[in-house]
C-alpha cells in the first residue's frame, strides 16, 4: 500500500536548521522540567507501602479507588488480582503515619517514665514497628505506656526479645496498612476488607537505587543501540541515532511532567520501549539512505536524505499509524497503569517518527559535511600528491636513462 505517489521527493532537508533549534529548545526544557518543577515520582521510586487485600463483598476497582482518594490517600494505584475475586493489590505513597522526629519523642517519653537509661530506639522504615535497648530492665506495661504517651498507636503488647542481659523490647504499631483497612471496613461495611493479606514496603532508599538503575538502564541501551549502528552502518551514522533516541527519551519525559503523570519503573519501561521502536525506524531509513549512496553517487548526502525518507513515508505512516491506532484504546479504556503506559508510548513514537526525520538525518548530513567530507578530501589530496611524486620520479628515471 502507498500513501505517496512513487517517484516524489519531499524537501525535509530544507527545514532541517529550523527543526534542530526547534527540538533543541523542546528538549532543554525537558531536562530543565526534571529539575523544576520536578517528576511526581511513584512508589518505586519515592517510596511507599504496597498492600494485598481480600474484600468480603463485590468492590468495583474505580469503586475502591475513588474510596481510597476521599480517605486521604494521593493516585492510589489499584490492580486487580486475577484469577481472585475482589483481591486487589493497592499500592499507595505513604509510608509511614509516624512523624520524622518519632524517635526523639518515644527516647524523650521512655527516659521520664522509666528509671533504667534509653541505649537506643530504633523506629523501621515502614513504621510498623520500634525497637528499644536499656541499660537495665523494665516493666513492660510501662514501656507501652509509655509508647502510647508518645503518640503512637501500639498494636498488641511489647514483647522482649534476644537474651535477657541484652534488655532488648519491641512492639509492633499501627501502620499504613492497618489505618487503610480500618478505614475501608468503616466506609464499607460489611463489604469491607479482612486482614491483608501481605504488606510491603518502599523506603528513599530503595527508591534511590531503584532510580539510579533506572537511568543506568537507559544509558547501557543507549550506548550499545550505538555501537550496533556504528558496526553496522558507519560512525557517521551513530551520532545521530543516539542524538534521536535522547530526544525521543527527553520529550516523553518533559510531557509527563507537564501534564503531571506519575513517574515509576512502568515508565521507564515504556521509555526503553520508546527507544527500541525509535532506532527500528532510524535504521530502516538509514539504510535506505546506504542503498541510495551507492546508487546515487552523483547526488549530495542532503538530497539522497530527501530521496531516501520519501521512499520510506508511506511505510513509516502505515506502521507508525497502526501502532498508534492500538495504543489508543488502552489510553481511554485501559486501567491506570496501562492508560500511563500508553500515553508514554503515544507520545514518544510520534516523537520518534519526527526525530528520525528532522534529528537522525540531519546530524549525520552534518557529521559527513564538516568531518568526514574534509577528511576524505584531505585523503585524496594525498593520494593525488603521491601519484604525482611516482609520476614525476618515474620521469626523471626515465630521462636518465642512457641512450
Amino acid at each position: 500500500m502507498e500513501f505517496i505517489k512513487p517517484g516524489r521527493v519531499f524537501d525535509f532537508m530544507r527545514y532541517r536548521n529550523v527543526a534542530v533549534v526547534f527540538s533543541t529548545i523542546v528538549v532543554a526544557l525537558s531536562i530543565g522540567s526534571v529539575f523544576f518543577p520536578g517528576p511526581r515520582l511513584g512508589i518505586d521510586f519515592a517510596g511507599g507501602t504496597e498492600v494485598q487485600l481480600q474484600f468480603q463483598g463485590d468492590v468495583p476497582v474505580a469503586e475502591l479507588r475513588s474510596t481510597l482518594e476521599e480517605l486521604g490517600y494521593e493516585s492510589p494505584d489499584v490492580i486487580a488480582i486475577t484469577g481472585h475475586d475482589n483481591q486487589y493489590l493497592v499500592r499507595v505513597n505513604e509510608v509511614t503515619t509516624l512523624p520524622p522526629d518519632i524517635a526523639a519523642t518515644i527516647e524523650e517519653r521512655l527516659d521520664a517514665a522509666l528509671e533504667a537509661e534509653v541505649t537506643s530506639v530504633r523506629v523501621s522504615g515502614g513504621g510498623d514497628k520500634v525497637s528499644i535497648r536499656l541499660e537495665a530492665p523494665a516493666e513492660l506495661d510501662a514501656i507501652r505506656a509509655a509508647l502510647v504517651e508518645a503518640g503512637v498507636d501500639v498494636r498488641g503488647d511489647v514483647r522482649a526479645f534476644g537474651p535477657a542481659s541484652d534488655h532488648r523490647f519491641e512492639a509492633d504499631l499501627v501502620g499504613v496498612a492497618d489505618r487503610m483497612v480500618a478505614q475501608l471496613e468503616e466506609r464499607l461495611g460489611e463489604r469491607g476488607p479482612e486482614p491483608a493479606l501481605r504488606i510491603e514496603w518502599v523506603g528513599p532508599r530503595a527508591g534511590a537505587q531503584l532510580r539510579n538503575g533506572a537511568i543506568k538502564a537507559l544509558i547501557y541501551a543507549m550506548g550499545f543501540i550505538m555501537m550496533y549502528v556504528a558496526f553496522r552502518f558507519d560512525l557517521r551514522f551513530a551520532p545521530g541515532g543516539i542524538l534521536a533516541l535522547i530526544h525521543d527519551a527527553a520529550v516523553t519525559v518533559g510531557v509527563f511532567v507537564l501534564v503531571g503523570k506519575e513517574f515509576n519503573l512502568t515508565t521507564v519501561a515504556s521509555l526503553l520501549t520508546i527507544i527500541g521502536y525509535s532506532i527500528n525506524d532510524t535504521i530502516v531509513i538509514y539504510d535506505r539512505i546506504r542503498e541510495n549512496m551507492a546508487r546515487h553517487r552523483d547526488k549530495s548526502l542532503s538530497e539522497i536524505i530527501n530521496i531516501s525518507t520519501s521512499e520510506m513515508l508511506s511505510r513509516t505512516i502505515i506502521t507508525s499509524g497502526v501502532t498508534l491506532l492500538a495504543i489508543v484504546p488502552f489510553f481511554f479504556w485501559g486501567t491506570q497503569v496501562i492508560a500511563d503506559i500508553a500515553f508514554a508510548l503515544f507520545v514518544g513514537f510520534i516523537a520518534g517518527v519526527y526525530s528520525t526525520i528532522y534529528i537522525a538525518a540531519p546530524v549525520t548530513e552534518f557529521m559527513d559535511a564538516r568531518i568526514f567530507a574534509p577528511a576524505r578530501a584531505a585523503r585524496q589530496a594525498e593520494l593525488e600528491k603521491q601519484r604525482a611524486l611516482r609520476a614525476k620520479a618515474k620521469g626523471g628515471s626515465a630521462s636518465a636513462a642512457p641512450r
